[in-house]
């Protein structure tokens, strides 16, 4: 099932995506009560997704981000090896979320902003102390996260926290797939595709398989130090390729089984 949180001309609803895009078929969004952390309650209303506004899926109390997860993206970025610079945490704050095709605001004092297209995870629960085995007993469902990051801030800086932080810097989305083994989080395609003067080149071309840190992994790292909410994302990590963007560019990244991201640059 998937998830996915609409504006329509009444106002905003979570609403439950049907439709095979891989069919030609229409997708539907269909207004259910509530939120996605019980059994959908529908109440009849329903649109086509195309004349609704897809918003981000959720609308977490934060984004709790594993960086360094990837060695080959370690290399491009901190020119060391994963060995001497292990996987670490950061949070971005609620403010960065932003949905489908919303803009990424880039302001004047950001001069090398990349793109960071990763799999994200969706709380259910709230939980603490997961153990990695349970992994799938606290999760509502994957989603596609970008993990924007002014690279001169992070540097300079010598912290994340602006870098990653800024308004507009976390498109989320499409939508929240619930069903767990409709992917294989170890073995997924993450792909990232740049728009740049008219030309679109594929950036990033990887594979979860490249994790460090496994998902269980993941989340039993986090909850040993912080609760997790129901609702909070988890991004797992950015594979190599990533490069800088600036307005007027576009952005898109896919994961098979979950979906497409894509959102414009602009300048704030």
């Amino acid at each position: 099932m998937r998830y996915g949180r609409i504006a329509t001309p009444d106002g905003m609803c979570f609403a439950v995506i049907d439709g095979a895009e891989d069919n030609n078929e229409k997708l539907v969004a269909k207004e259910i009560e509530g939120t996605p952390f019980t059994e959908p309650n529908y109440t009849g209303r329903e649109w086509a997704l195309e004349d609704v506004k897809l918003l981000a899926p959720m609308l977490p109390s934060k984004v709790v981000a594993i960086g360094r997860n990837y060695a080959d993206h370690v290399a491009e970025v901190f020119q060391k090896s994963a060995d001497s610079l292990p996987p670490t945490l950061f949070l971005k704050p609620p403010t960065s979320v932003v949905g489908p095709e919303a803009a990424i605001k880039i302001p004047e004092f950001a001069t090398k902003v990349e793109f960071e297209g990763e799999l994200a995870v969706v709380i259910g629960k709230p939980c603490k102390n997961v153990k990695a085995e349970d992994w799938k007993s606290v999760v509502l469902g994957y989603t596609i996260v970008n993990d924007v990051s002014s690279r001169d801030l992070q540097f300079a800086d010598g912290q994340w926290a602006r870098a990653k932080g800024i308004d507009t810097f976390c498109p989320l989305g499409p939508w929240i797939e619930t069903d767990l083994d409709a992917v294989d989080v170890d073995d997924l395609p993450i792909k990232a595709r740049l728009t740049h003067e008219g030309v679109t080149e594929t950036k990033q071309d990887s594979n979860s398989q490249q994790m460090i840190m496994k998902m269980g992994e993941i989340i039993e790292f986090i909850t040993a130090s912080m609760t997790l909410l129901p609702g909070d994302v988890i991004c797992t990590g950015s594979p190599a390729g990533t490069e800088a963007m600036v307005p007027g560019d576009y952005i898109e990244v896919e994961i098979p089984g979950i979906g497409k991201l894509g959102n414009p640059i602009e300048r704030a």
